[in-house]
């Protein structure tokens, strides 16, 4: 379905291209500066998801951040999508490399939702 376009829907975006990194929604109100309902950003990262333009991720501290959808040659997600959790400076980002890891060969991944965390490359 077409979804027309809004002030709002540009200035989420806005940010997301600007930080290259995914951010919380709360971070993202913050970023945009000007008044915006919370519950209309929200909305807006919530279709933004179902349309395939972002993704969510659900951190180990169980905070919700967004991001920009990684895309590979023939346009979908990596299926070994990971990203890492800086506990110094709070920052998430998508790993750009697959990491891989190994199941017993009964099971057959569809997707994966991992979170790692540690300490980024920018404050180690």
């Amino acid at each position: 379905m077409k979804r027309r376009n809004t002030v709002t829907k540009e200035a989420v975006l806005s940010v997301l291209n600007q930080t290259g990194k995914a951010m919380s929604q709360g971070a993202i109100e913050n970023e945009i500066g000007v008044d915006i309902n919370r519950a209309t950003i929200y909305r807006v990262l919530n279709r933004y998801c179902e349309d395939g333009v972002l993704h969510r991720i659900v951190a180990d501290n169980g905070k919700q951040y967004f991001a920009l959808c990684m895309k590979c040659d023939d346009n979908q997600k990596p299926l070994h999508h990971f990203h890492f959790r800086c506990k110094s400076c709070e920052t998430i980002e998508c790993l750009p490399v697959p990491v891989n890891f190994s199941l017993p060969s009964s099971y057959k991944v569809e997707t994966v939702n991992c979170v790692l965390t540690g300490v980024c490359k920018d404050c180690v």
